[in-house]
């Protein structure tokens, strides 16, 4: 049995993505390759993150003759759970390629998840719910060997017109099953040469975990859901030391949704690190009450931390309660204040948009921003998704749209507080009021290397367009 396996994240089709250069290579794609070629099942693969169109995925798939087209997301990959509508439609014609060359279709993906019967509808044959890779192997057997596949948990298939779906499949509890990622099949050179037109180092992404415990509720987990597992920290840094050796790497992004949160868990991979001697430096996704422990910390910048993303999300500790994120304003300043003591570069995650969010609301995240001055911000608007408690509790409000277009669409999808066109003039207006306070300070202290200098240059243009944007916000 002939299987081709690819993905359908391409990162030209989303523009504010493809502007940054800093792509990074399927992770849970190459990570089912390998499993797939543990099973000895006969594997083509072919990334498309790289490419303007499905263009030449669909003819490598014609001259591999398969009679298995797997298109498997990476569930790592943030930007593949806004379940964007670009990425959706070059899927359906990849799976309609497919199925004029007489394969049959697996989909895993978070959009297939959250709407498998347009996946159906389109001609997938099966989809792939959840952790796929217990799930792709049984199902490739069954396929390979004709046995039938009505009992396999954690697919769904069409049986007539009707669609089924098998139980949920239980988790992988011990991620060191897994094989490593097959990093050979990925064309690491291309992806260097792009990141070298960026303002960042080379950077490749590792994970440590799968899920996360908490419960946000605009929070979408339709891969890993809300369980907490790890790798060894032992077994992390074999992979680390792997990857600089094969490939003068010693910048990583951990995709983890939280980085750590076992207890002991950062000091023994410090502990690794050490003892391996390695020099690397690598950015994470925390929370700010779980910062808040100095010698965490420590051992975090020990062992390499650079940056950590912190979803911050709003200044107001009523949008923070309404939202369950669990933390408080306060925390996020403290955090923020000892990560600095710590010379680790601090980036908040904001959101803005929630239900009953205000002026006043907003003033205050503008307020958090320009007091605790972290290093860099990321904004959106919320975004429901099904399976959350918001996208549940906006749904009747919603209209024909119900995803983004990209991942710059920044459209509001049901009745927030102002028109959709009031975010995205907020949205460039924080990011040039940020880019202008850091220009200022720069100025201040020019002997501070925590800010890009042409900030500096672009004061008055920053200033501008801030000025201008205000007026029309009002706020």
């Amino acid at each position: 049995m002939n299987v081709f396996l690819t993905h359908s994240y391409f990162y030209p089709m989303d523009r504010k993505q493809w502007k940054n250069k800093t792509p990074y290579p399927p992770l849970a794609t190459i990570i089912a390759l390998s499993i797939l070629k543990e099973h000895a099942f006969n594997t083509q693969f072919y990334d498309v993150a790289l490419d303007l169109s499905s263009e030449n995925c669909r003819i490598q798939m014609a001259q591999s003759k398969p009679d298995v087209v797997i298109i498997y997301d990476d569930g790592f990959n943030y930007l593949t759970k806004m379940c964007l509508t670009n990425m959706r439609e070059a899927c359906f014609e990849m799976i309609q390629e497919a199925k004029s060359i007489g394969a049959k279709v697996i989909v895993s993906s978070s959009d297939s998840t959250d709407h498998f019967e347009h996946y159906h509808e389109k001609g997938a044959d099966f989809i792939i719910h959840g952790e796929g890779e217990q799930t792709l192997v049984e199902l490739c057997g069954a396929l390979k060997t004709g046995v039938t596949h009505e009992n396999i948990n954690g697919i769904s298939f069409k049986i007539g017109d009707t669609v089924v779906k098998t139980p949920k499949r239980v988790s992988l509890k011990n991620l060191e099953e897994l094989p490593m990622a097959d990093w050979s099949a990925i064309a690491i050179e291309k992806y260097r040469a792009i990141w070298s037109n960026s303002k960042f180092p080379f950077t490749l992404n590792i994970s440590t975990t799968r899920g996360c415990p908490f419960k946000c509720n605009w929070c979408a987990k339709p891969i890993y859901g809300n369980r907490y597992n790890s790798k060894a920290p032992g077994h992390v840094v074999k992979e680390i030391e792997f990857l600089q050796t094969n490939y003068k790497v010693s910048h990583f992004w951990i995709t983890d949704d939280i980085f750590g949160l076992k207890p002991g868990w950062v000091k023994e991979f410090n502990e690794h690190i050490q003892a391996k001697q390695l020099k690397i430096h690598y950015k994470i996704q925390s929370r700010a009450d779980l910062l808040m422990q100095d010698e965490y910390i420590d051992d975090l910048y020990a062992s390499g931390l650079s940056e950590v993303w912190i979803g911050a999300e709003s200044g107001s500790q009523k949008i923070l309660d309404a939202m369950d994120k669990g933390i408080t304003v306060d925390q996020i300043q403290a955090c923020t204040k000892l990560l600095k003591e710590k010379r680790v570069r601090v980036a908040y995650f904001l959101q803005f948009g929630y239900t009953s969010e205000n002026k006043e609301d907003i003033q205050h995240t503008l307020e958090m921003v320009k007091n605790n001055r972290p290093d860099d911000i990321g904004i959106s608007v919320s975004y429901p998704l099904p399976g959350t408690v918001f996208f549940d509790r906006v749904r009747s409000e919603m209209g024909i749209k119900t995803n983004w277009t990209d991942s710059d669409d920044l459209d509001v999808m049901f009745n927030a507080t102002y028109p959709p066109l009031f975010y995205k003039q907020l949205q460039r207006f924080v990011h040039y009021t940020f880019r202008y306070r850091q220009g200022i300070y720069k100025l201040k202290h020019l002997s501070s290397n925590n800010v890009p200098y042409r900030y500096v240059a672009l004061i008055p243009y920053n200033f501008l367009r801030a000025f201008l944007l205000n007026i029309k916000l009002s706020l």
